[in-house]
């Protein structure tokens, strides 16, 4: 399988708070973007829900609860995008 050197600019603070959440989740950068590719190919967009609202953000543990909770109802997919 050929591969692709992908680049892109991105904010450093940015960078730097998601690199941290996905370091908490056991992932490196490099595999939360494959990650992100791979599963928007799988449902064909975005693969998350693109929404409006007036709360306030949720705290880094809230965050990391959700995540937990997405990646056990999505184990079987990510296991095949493991692949």
């Amino acid at each position: 399988m050929a591969t692709s050197v992908v680049q892109f600019r991105i904010d450093d603070d940015l960078k730097e708070q998601a690199t941290e959440i996905y370091e908490k989740l056991g992932l490196d950068f490099s595999t939360a973007m494959r990650i992100f590719l791979k599963r928007s190919v799988a449902v064909r967009g975005l693969p998350f829900g693109m929404t409006l609202s007036d709360e306030e953000f949720a705290s880094d543990t809230e965050v990391i609860k959700l995540s937990a909770s997405l990646m056990d109802k999505n184990e079987r997919v990510y296991k095949e995008l493991a692949k």
